[in-house]
């Protein structure tokens, strides 16, 4: 599961719409609608409109945080954040067919993960983004080795993915690290042209896992 995950991000410029059709046009093929702070009657609409996007191009939608709207429109998954519903109440409402995402900071949050059957984890922050708040204490590259380190020791293989504040200048250092992806939203929207900066991103995957 090497691979790039697009987190949908509401700027001036783009609304998650146009967010998540332009990260699909770049090549990616995971989007997470996150809408912090919006109802899932507000979120629905919208959802909606990426999800049928996402299945044009075939491609893996997260609903982020609200596990019954994930349900209801079927979905391919949900991202729980810490605070959010636990992952196993969300794995019985939802049942086997859904992937279900579990932020993590330190092992014992991917421990704890695990145990509770998530599909797999997003882990960071790398370093700060502007695009959360309550921010969890920074990892950095170390962080990623040693969260992995002690992954292997505990026998623990779930996809990790790295998340904030990631550009791409850090796709090379961060994959020798171990992690299976890397989940991204300002970087591409604030780049003078997104679509283009997606593929330079996948690009430099690519070249880093080969």
């Amino acid at each position: 599961m090497t691979q790039i995950q697009f987190i949908t991000h509401h700027t001036e410029r783009y609304s998650y719409l146009d967010a998540a059709r332009m990260a699909l046009e770049g090549g990616c093929r995971w989007v997470q609608l996150r809408m912090k702070g919006a109802t899932a009657e507000e979120i629905e609409p919208v959802a909606l409109k990426v999800q049928a996007l996402c299945r044009q191009y075939k491609a893996v939608f997260i609903i982020d945080d609200h596990v019954e709207l994930a349900g209801k429109l079927h979905a391919d998954g949900v991202h729980l954040g810490k605070n959010d519903m636990p992952i196993t109440e969300a794995r019985r409402i939802l049942g086997e067919g859904f992937i279900i995402g579990g932020t993590a900071n330190t092992f014992e949050d991917v421990w704890m993960h695990h145990a509770a059957g998530a599909d797999y984890i997003g882990c960071g922050p790398f370093r700060y983004t502007a695009t959360k708040k309550n921010l969890s204490p920074i990892l950095g590259i170390e962080g990623y080795i040693d969260i992995l380190g002690h992954m292997r020791k505990a026998d623990i293989h779930l996809p990790v993915v790295a998340i904030g504040g990631i550009t791409a200048e850090d796709i090379p250092a961060l994959m020798r690290t171990g992690v299976s992806g890397i989940a991204l939203s300002g970087t591409v929207l604030h780049a003078p042209r997104p679509i283009e900066e997606m593929k330079r991103i996948i690009g430099l995957m690519q070249e880093s896992c080969q």
